[in-house]
């Protein structure tokens, strides 16, 4: 900056700056300001020319009048004027009036816009800066349009000088994201990529920001960033603090450049070429073992720097999800922060390990942190972390450890924060649902919920308890029992009252033969809550009342006197009264037959999609897009979920089928009491019991017909660049630009497979006319049926929304579908088209084989034609426990002890298709010293021995 001279002091500046501070009122200041501005006006409007020092001092002036509150609407011109000054300090008040007080539709742009031109063109570095400065600050559209071609064009000339490039990235990146459409495109995208070769720290900093930016936009222009930022991201993080003297803060060598490069390389998925990946990976062991070193300060300026680094190091390890080794340490070193003084450390190192908990390679090391995250949820002062630690034991929930976590989160609610308990209560009732092998154990889990916080249990919840009871047959006798035992308490939450009145209504005979509860005590029980609840829970109740005299003849007259009361047939409220006059008459005129007819036992539901984490999601807020494994991923393809659904009967609905709310469908044959619209008013949501009057479901089958017969248009390019990582994954991102995410969630049985497609919008904006479809080419239509549900066309700003396929394997293939998305985007149409990871492996169900059997099928199934064998050099480290996931996220049963060779491996599963079955064996052996595989399949079907050969070979 040049040097400031000893006249552009603005004495009066200050003088008028000291009177303001001394006035000793409102009224006194006012009047002083007054009297300036019309001294100022006085002086823009004489006939005596200013000179450029006048015009400063004044446009000052007003710049402080302006800044304490008060409205300014003269000066603008004179500050315009200032811009054609050759005097810095006239200049720089210029461009500082402009910037605070100008509005983008001033009418003075265009003179603004000739001024700002004319100093880009001077080449004087110092007049540049000011003048990309303004732009930046004033971001306004047409100022955009102006010089979004010559900015680009000074930051890449080979003249210009570091600070202005610096200020001209800056620059650019503002207009981009206040204008992204019109910054063009050009090839200086590719010179700009080299900045980050620059041997200015500064120019590579601004230059890492912008291209973070575009590269969101526009991946593929930017690839090459890759390379270079890896290659300067290692060497800061191989100097020692004396080797970057300047940007080295506390002993950290330029920890924002390294946030900002670490976050670059966020854009894309981790390095095909072997070399650059090894030296990623060399890096982010640098950087975690630093983070293990006795730091070299004991301020916290040093602790914050390296912590800084760390953090978004292991963000880059859990977004690449590649590499179980240095996942492993991530999970470990973040549990080192769980118990650290600092507040702000205890929080992101929970927050991190939520996303750590979904990965397959780290859930197992999270896990090992449940006793910590216990006792962080009991002890932490803070909401906020504690609010995380539930987060995360929600994310680290599985079979092995849902009735401790559970347990915990029941003990935590009766002491938690209000603001905090709705969710607790709906990430208990969604894990107790979904690790309910004992069915008891639910019905006790949300019986107690509803105890413990009754008046923050939804209607979703207790929806979804009823509806798992009445599908099963086994439970329903204990369910009755123990709301019966539930509601001798003095005092019942009326949620308890709700849930006690269906169950027993439906299922209180199977507990009427024990005298204790005889039907009349059951239901003196429930009439005595009876006056304390609300309109629709009395009009649940007597619903209850008239079931009970179909199911308790004894009981009849006494439910009658009941109904006949004038508190009941002249009630003030309609529903209750409508209700008591109609089951009245009904239980007086219809016969016994009829009665039970129209009041039998209320049917399975069809399976239907729980709106228990819609509730969940929804409280999360719209601005939070919820990760797509906030139910606990089905690891590298294993059982754990098919397990719990084979659990159920054929009639109930699987635990956990849905993510996202739906219509919650009228069972298929409704008892015209409990569920008629035509009978009851719909003024309550209690008026058909459980407010099922919604479409019904499409029937039992889980598929129906193809939904489209639309082929992929010859013109539009079609993703495949994360397919291959879900071969021997079902979770995880699919697609994402820097306008939509699209994140799956998967499970399989036999021949039949369920798909969640999440579309999240990443945008401020709305998708409008959002549309996606299935299409498959002719031969793949015949060999798998894809039956797609319609999306919203609408995804607002920074939403998520879910689409659910169901898909059947009729007979073997080779293809796969592909996922056609269109939308509107700020008015242009946007169009995607992404391979779906369905590939023929999916349908494999593990078999377990002994020895004996394994090589005798082997022997059986030796003619040439079935067998496929494949010799490849390894792409990956040779890592026996990532070998063994990989082969049992690929479907077959790992066999242990069956080959003669220890280091190989061996697998067995069935192909399951509608038409056939196709058994599978394979043999892996691994050559470490050679870095080769060869790998053998041998199948009954020729086609499926290759397909399975092509596809698992790629993964190692």
């Amino acid at each position: 900056m040049p040097a400031v001279s000893k006249g552009d002091g603005m004495r009066g500046l200050a003088v008028f700056i000291s009177d303001i501070r001394n006035c000793k009122s409102k009224e006194a200041e006012i009047k002083r300001i007054n009297k300036e501005l019309a001294n100022i006006r006085s002086k823009f409007k004489g006939d005596k020319a200013l000179d450029g020092y006048s015009k400063k001092k004044y446009v000052c002036k007003l710049l402080f009048i302006f800044l304490l509150g008060h409205d300014i609407d003269f000066g603008h011109m004179e500050a315009v004027n200032l811009l054609s000054s050759n005097k810095y300090t006239e200049k720089q008040i210029g461009y500082l009036f402009i910037s605070v007080l100008v509005n983008s539709n001033s009418d003075l742009i265009r003179l603004i816009n000739n001024g700002i031109k004319n100093d880009l063109g001077s080449r004087n570095p110092t007049f540049m800066n000011l003048a990309l400065h303004c732009i930046a600050n004033v971001g306004s559209r047409e100022m955009a349009e102006a010089f979004a071609s010559d900015i680009p064009r000074i930051l890449v000339a080979g003249d210009t000088m570091d600070s202005v490039k610096q200020s001209a990235a800056l620059c650019l990146l503002r207009l981009n994201r206040t204008s992204p459409d019109l910054v063009p495109m050009g090839e200086w995208t590719a010179r700009v990529v080299h900045l980050l070769n620059d041997q200015h720290l500064g120019v590579v900093t601004a230059a890492t920001s912008l291209i973070t930016t575009l590269a969101q936009k526009s991946p593929d222009d930017f690839k090459t960033s890759i390379s270079l930022a890896i290659a300067r991201l290692s060497r800061i993080v191989t100097s020692a603090s004396i080797d970057l003297q300047d940007y080295t803060y506390y002993f950290v060598a330029a920890p924002w450049l390294s946030v900002k490069l670490l976050r670059l390389l966020q854009c894309y998925p981790p390095p095909e070429d072997a070399a650059l990946r090894s030296r990623l990976t060399e890096c982010l062991e640098t950087i975690l073992n630093k983070a293990q070193e006795p730091p070299k300060s004991k301020k916290v300026q040093h602790s914050n720097a390296k912590n800084a680094v760390l953090f978004e190091a292991i963000s880059l390890i859990i977004h690449h999800d590649s590499e179980p080794t240095l996942l492993v340490r991530a999970c470990n070193q973040l549990g080192q922060f769980l118990q650290h003084r600092e507040t702000n450390l205890r929080y992101l190192a929970l927050e991190s390990m939520c996303t750590l908990a979904s990965s397959e390679f780290s859930h197992e090391a999270v896990k090992t942190h449940i006793e910590t995250v216990i006792n962080a949820l009991k002890t932490e002062r803070d909401v906020s972390v504690r609010q995380r630690a539930v987060d995360l034991l929600y994310a680290m929930c599985d079979r092995s450890n849902a009735k401790q976590i559970v347990a915990e989160m029941l003990s935590y609610l009766e002491t938690a924060d209000y603001s905090i308990r709705e969710e607790i209560v709906l990430k208990v009732a969604i894990l107790a649902e979904k690790y309910a092998v004992d069915y008891t154990w639910y019905v006790d889990t949300i019986l107690n919920l509803i105890r413990i916080a009754g008046d923050y249990v939804s209607e979703e919840v207790w929806y979804r308890v009823i509806q798992i009871v009445i599908n099963r047959d086994d439970v329903q006798g204990y369910a009755a029992k123990t709301v019966f035992e539930a509601l001798q308490a003095p005092a019942c939450h009326e949620n308890l009252v709700k849930v006690g009145g269906y169950i027993l209504g439906e299922f209180g005979n199977l507990i009427a033969g024990d005298s204790r509860s005889s039907p009349l005590v059951q239901f003196n029980l429930l009439h005595s809550k009876f006056h304390l609840c609300s309109v629709p829970t009395r009009a649940l109740l007597l619903s209850a009342y008239i079931k009970f005299i179909n199911l308790f003849p004894e009981v009849k007259a006494t439910i009658q006197d009941v109904l006949r009361s004038d508190s009941q047939l002249r009630n003030a409220d309609v529903e209750l009264q409508q209700r008591a006059v109609e089951y009245l008459r009904l239980s007086c005129i219809a016969s016994t037959d009829i009665l039970a007819t129209v009041l039998e036992e209320m049917p399975p539901f069809p399976e239907r999609e729980s709106s228990i984490l819609a509730k969940l999601k929804r409280k999360k807020g719209p601005g939070h897009l919820p990760d797509i494994d906030d139910a606990r991923r089905n690891v590298n393809g294993s059982t754990e979920h098919s397990e719990s659904t084979e659990a159920t009967s054929k009639s109930s609905p699987s635990l956990m089928t849905d993510l996202l709310p739906t219509n919650r469908p009228r069972p298929a044959s409704s008892s015209p009491i409990m569920l008629s619209a035509g009978t009851m008013s719909s003024s309550h949501p209690f008026t058909d019991l459980l407010n099922l009057n919604s479409t019904p479901s499409a029937g039992g089958s889980l598929l129906i017909d193809v939904f489209s017969d639309n082929s992929t248009p010859a013109s539009m390019d079609v993703s495949e660049e994360n397919f291959s990582r879900f071969v021997c994954k079902n979770n995880g991102v699919l697609y994402e630009n820097q306008l939509l995410q699209i994140g799956l969630k998967s499970e399989y049985r036999q021949n039949l497979g369920r798909m969640y497609v999440f579309f999240g919008n990443k945008t401020s904006t709305q998708f409008l006319s959002f549309s996606s479809v299935v299409a498959s080419q002719d031969t793949l239509k015949t060999q798998l049926n894809v039956q797609t549900k319609t999306v919203d066309p609408i995804i607002e700003g920074g939403a998520q929304v879910q689409q659910i396929l169901n898909i059947e394997c009729v007979s073997d293939f080779t293809d796969a579908p592909v996922l056609n998305i269109q939308f509107r985007y700020g008015g242009a149409l946007q169009n995607i088209a992404v391979k779906l990871p369905v590939m023929l492996n999916k349908f494999f169900q593990p078999t377990e084989m002994t020895s004996q059997d394994f090589f005798q099928r082997w022997k059986q199934l030796g003619a040439p034609q079935q067998e496929v064998q494949k010799i490849f050099k390894a792409k990956h480290s040779m890592d026996t426990d990532v070998t063994k996931a990989k082969i049992l996220g690929f479907g077959v049963a790992l066999l242990d002890g069956v080959d003669p060779n220890p280091a190989n491996f061996v697998g067995a599963g069935v192909i399951h298709t509608k038409s056939t079955q196709v058994g599978c064996l394979l043999r892996l052996e691994p050559n470490t010293q050679a870095e080769m595989y060869r790998l053998t399949l041998r199948t009954s079907r020729d086609s499926v021995s290759q397909r399975l050969c092509d596809l698992l070979s790629e993964q190692f």
